[in-house]
This record gives C-alpha cells, sequence and structure tokens, in this order.
C-alpha cells in the first residue's frame, strides 16, 4: 500500500524521467498547469490530504509513455536507471556512426541516463535543425528502440542507403516499398523502395 507521500513522491520522479517539472508534465498531459503542484497536495488550512486522480494519473503516464507497472517501480524507487548511446542526429549522417542493421558504432558516441526499457539496443539522438518541427525542436531528445518493428502510423527514423537520416511517420509498407509520411504537415509524402532503404527504427519516447 503506497502512501500519500510516496504517490506524490512518484509523479515528481514521473515529470522528472520526463525531462520537465510536475507542472509542465500535467500541461504536456493536457491538464491544468497546476495539476501536481505542491499546493494541491493538502487542502488549503493544511489538515486534508489530496490524492491525484486515477484520470490525471492515466493522462501523465501517456504522456510521459510510462506504464502503471513503470510508475509503481517509480513510487516505490525500484526503478532502474542505466545509460544509453546518444549522439546529435546532424551527426547520425556520417558514415560509420550506424552499422548495417541501424545499430550505434564508431567514434562520436557518449551516453545520457535513462530508465531501463529492457531493450538493450535502444539508443539516443538529439534533434538539430528544424527538419522535424513543429513535432520535434532543436534539442528534444528521441529514444530509438531498433528491435520493435515499426507498424503503420509509427514515428520512425529512416536511414537511406545514400546516407541521409530522417524523421517520418511510417505510411504504407508492401513488399517493395514503403511510404513515409512527414513529420511537418506541410512537406511531402515519399514512397521509398525498400532496396534504397538502409534500415528503419522506431522512435518509442522524446523528451519536448
Amino acid at each position: 500500500m503506497f502512501t500519500h507521500e510516496q504517490i506524490w513522491r512518484g509523479i515528481d520522479r514521473l515529470a522528472a524521467h520526463a525531462q520537465t517539472s510536475p507542472s509542465g508534465l500535467a500541461r504536456r498531459a493536457g491538464l491544468d498547469s497546476t495539476t501536481f503542484n505542491p499546493s494541491k497536495r493538502v487542502s488549503a488550512d493544511g489538515r486534508k490530504l489530496r490524492w491525484p486522480s486515477t484520470e490525471s494519473l492515466t493522462k501523465a503516464l501517456s504522456a510521459a509513455n510510462l506504464g502503471f507497472a513503470d510508475f509503481a517501480a517509480l513510487v516505490s524507487g525500484e526503478s532502474q536507471t542505466r545509460s544509453l548511446p546518444a549522439l546529435d542526429l546532424a551527426d547520425g549522417d556520417r558514415a560509420g556512426a550506424f552499422d548495417a542493421i541501424g545499430l550505434p558504432t564508431g567514434a562520436g558516441w557518449h551516453r545520457v541516463p535513462f530508465p531501463d526499457l529492457g531493450d538493450r539496443t535502444a539508443y539516443a539522438l538529439t534533434v538539430e535543425g528544424a527538419a522535424m518541427l513543429p513535432l520535434y525542436r532543436p534539442g528534444d531528445r528521441l529514444i530509438i528502440a531498433p528491435d520493435e518493428r515499426p507498424r503503420p502510423g509509427d514515428r520512425v527514423m529512416v536511414k537511406t542507403r545514400d546516407g541521409g537520416i530522417s524523421g517520418w511517420e511510417l505510411g504504407r509498407h508492401t513488399v517493395q516499398d514503403v511510404t513515409l509520411k512527414p513529420l511537418n504537415p506541410s512537406g511531402p509524402e515519399r514512397i521509398v523502395k525498400l532496396a534504397d532503404i538502409a534500415w528503419i527504427a522506431r522512435i518509442v519516447w522524446a523528451s519536448q
């Protein structure tokens, strides 16, 4: 049984996991920015404990891309953090940054702390430039899971055999080609032959 203090501490840790403040997490979840503020955790006279609603917590978990089991680990302090290989997205265009199946290789990678996803192949890319606006801004960190099979509608990173790497929404997929939808609504769709694609990897989390 978790205490009032543990639940709210878990929300603070959830916000930290999402690389934002409790008020920032609330805004990202579509809630009033004060929903998770310390002033909302007790009554005005300080006599009554206030608990977050199930709806608010569910929305916050969705915004942070975590499940209830992950939140329970945050509450209990049992969540485990490890480090992921990380690279600036612009450097991903360099020859040798990735191997043939899209895993990090070569020099230039550093490591950043991140909660354990249970995926030993995951890595982080930091967005640079305006190519992924308005969805992802310069400085946003994307967590990529190359072992997760992407499905239509997923946001993905795609590396073509000519060396370019860019973000898209995955569209129709056939045995011959794939439709890539732009993250910027004003951009055009692309239909690319599978023979021209080195790899496609799913974006599973983003800090914003």
